[in-house]
């Protein structure tokens, strides 16, 4: 099969869909990878590398989307992408298609089949090929909080873990999962007071055991986050529904009880947000105020350290594109994990939270793949 991957292009994104040695990886399977010329200048990898690992340089992205069977990539495909796919093409990369329905008419014209990272599964009910970038946005959803409550960014002019005789910052994080997690590690390591809201039980004393006292748990509950977000410094929306748009947990009226200068961090904004008054932002803009309240809703938060995310991606995402890659549609048939990340396929939507977001008629993937 003819890979490609083309440079992102969404603001203020660097990272890339395949770094040298997963290219190493295609290119020993038997495959040929089209790599646009530029594609990982984000992560400081020249196409000289690219082409050591065996890689054919594409001079442009229209070369790319042409030739290749599988598109490779990082971030949801733009409108000038989404164009230049078709029928009988493979994407694969993020989507988060329920908050977008501009993106998912775009697929669902083009006929392409596009698998989404963030709706693939594993045997244990959890999502790989997410994970790895949830854990890396719930550590810079702290680090984030920590710079924009400083005074000249609009904050309330605290540091995070206080120092001797002054109280720290109190975060709040709603949502115990993958980014809940790591971001209450990064806020206990800075010293700050931490709470969890989550509505597991179990999950819940999962997390009690495992911060042996250092965070705080509590049952979310409107009454539970009426409360918290009051006293709150920080609070970090870390709500997630697979696939399908966030709830919107944190109202516009729950804002006028909070602190000026207070911070609200939306990591669920790729999916639409977890806060009433959230709009995704970018890494050049990355924050705005609404009654009085810091909002940071950058919607491609691990964007930031592209060193690290892409290769972290790329740990989580190859064994299930070399399946693409080596079977093509068969590889869907046979795994139903790598199925469930299946979104679109010639022009059917056959993600259930996806068809249910946005009012689309779903078909079931078997179905549709025959």
């Amino acid at each position: 099969m003819r890979v490609g991957v083309p440079k992102e292009i969404k603001n203020s994104e660097f990272r890339v869909g395949l770094v040298p040695g997963s290219v190493r990886e295609y290119v020993a399977n038997g495959h040929t990878v089209l790599v646009e010329t530029g594609a990982g200048a984000g992560i400081k990898v020249s196409d000289a590398d690219y082409a050591a690992a065996g890689a054919t340089i594409a001079p442009d992205a229209a070369t790319v989307f042409a030739d290749a069977d599988m598109i490779v990539k990082v971030k949801e495909p733009q409108a000038v992408e989404w164009k230049q796919l078709r029928e009988g093409q493979i994407l694969y990369t993020y989507l988060h298609l329920a908050p977008d329905p501009d993106q998912t008419r775009g697929l669902i014209d083009s006929g392409v089949t596009a698998v989404a990272y963030e709706t693939v599964t594993d045997p244990f009910g959890g999502l790989p090929l997410l994970a790895p970038m949830s854990e890396v946005a719930g550590r810079l959803s702290i680090q984030a909080a920590a710079y924009s409550l400083t005074a000249h960014h609009g904050g309330r002019g605290l540091l995070m873990g206080g120092v001797p005789g002054v109280l720290p910052a109190k975060v709040l994080i709603i949502g115990g999962g993958v980014v809940g997690t790591h971001a209450a590690r990064m806020a206990v390591g800075l010293g700050a007071d931490v709470t969890i809201l989550d509505r597991s039980q179990k999950r819940l004393a999962e997390l009690d055991e495992h911060f042996e006292g250092r965070a705080k748990t509590r049952y979310s509950t409107y009454e539970a986050l009426d409360e918290e977000t009051d006293t709150a410094d920080v609070v970090v929306g870390a709500v997630l529904i697979p696939g399908a748009s966030a709830p919107k947990l944190v109202t516009r009226e729950m804002l006028k009880g909070m602190k000026e200068g207070s911070v609200l961090v939306d990591v669920a904004i790729d999916q639409g947000g977890c806060f009433e008054t959230s709009k995704a932002t970018t890494h050049e803009d990355p924050t705005y105020v609404v009654d009085d309240v810091l909002h940071y809703c950058v919607a491609n938060m691990p964007g930031a350290v592209p060193l690290t995310s892409s290769h972290a991606l790329n740990n989580a995402t190859l064994q299930y594109g070399l399946m693409l890659a080596n079977k093509g549609l068969d590889a869907l048939r046979a795994n139903e994990h790598l199925r469930n990340g299946l979104n679109v396929h010639r022009g059917k939507v056959t993600y259930k939270a996806v068809s249910d977001a946005l009012g689309i008629g779903y078909e079931d993937p078997m179905s549709v793949l025959g």
